[in-house]
């Protein structure tokens, strides 16, 4: 997607576990499954793109229900999912330092035991696009073949974007995305998209050249809860001192209020 205009604040924090601007990149595999339960399906890993400004109960519960819908699928398995981000080249409003949202992705995320944080998009000084993100967490997990199975094979790793169907609205909207970068993400990669309230996915599939021709790999998932937290009216509460408790986890919450973001 294109850049907007940037009104980012917060500086860069002082301290964080993972030095970032200190340590050279490393690919993180701490929750990435290194052997398969079943060979016979076809190994995914789940990554979601975005400003994470910042990160919140709707973005941990789209990850949630992509999972349960994979699982009840029966065709893939999954390996592990990755928040990956955006640049601060991206200069969208309300974009923090990208140091403070990987931390705070790296808090949500804290106690579980399939999602990790991808630290290379944010960290480039220049906006990465959907496409060229997806190749790369393809390079660092295909780089060497996949998967190895149960018979010494390599199994090539499915890479697959997860969005809401908000973000899939923008795909009709002129100058946005690159018509070939959009054939390349649904046809290479696929998309789980979820479900939002107010945007039917299934009329803009109808409605869309690009969905509608690679519309094998767009997996639509229900809400059977609704959730509509937006990070948007997070960044608006604080700036107008309301409580944004049971919103977004509190070890963000308290990160948040330590390093006094989205005041202004």
């Amino acid at each position: 997607m294109a850049p907007e205009t940037s009104t980012a604040n917060g500086s860069a924090p002082p301290s964080v576990v993972r030095n970032l601007s200190d340590q050279p990149y490393v690919f993180p595999r701490n929750n990435l499954k290194t052997s398969m339960d079943d060979p016979a399906k076809e190994p995914l890993v789940i990554v979601a793109c975005g400003s994470f400004s910042p990160v919140t109960y709707l973005h941990l519960r789209m990850f949630e229900m992509a999972h349960d819908y994979i699982v009840d699928q029966g065709r893939f398995e999954i390996l592990g999912g990755y928040f990956s981000p955006v640049s601060d080249d991206y200069r969208k409003l309300g974009l923090v330092d990208w140091r403070h949202r990987v931390r705070m992705c790296d808090l949500a995320i804290k106690d579980s035991d399939w999602l990790m944080t991808d630290s290379w998009e944010p960290s480039s000084a220049k906006y990465q696009r959907t496409a060229t993100v997806l190749d790369h967490f393809d390079a660092e997990l295909n780089g060497e073949g996949g998967i190895t199975v149960p018979d010494g094979a390599k199994k090539p790793i499915r890479i697959m974007f997860l969005a809401g169907g908000d973000l899939i609205q923008t795909v009709a909207i002129p100058g946005v995305w690159d018509t070939t970068d959009l054939h390349h993400i649904f046809g290479k990669f696929g998309c789980l998209i979820i479900e939002r309230t107010g945007a039917d996915v299934n009329d803009f599939l109808l409605a869309s050249n690009v969905l509608w021709e690679h519309r094998k790999n767009v997996f639509v998932v229900k809400q059977s809860i609704h959730n509509d937290i937006s990070s948007t009216k997070i960044r608006l509460f604080i700036r107008r001192g309301m409580s944004i408790k049971y919103l977004l986890p509190d070890l963000v919450i308290d990160y948040i209020k330590q390093h006094d973001l989205y005041k202004y």
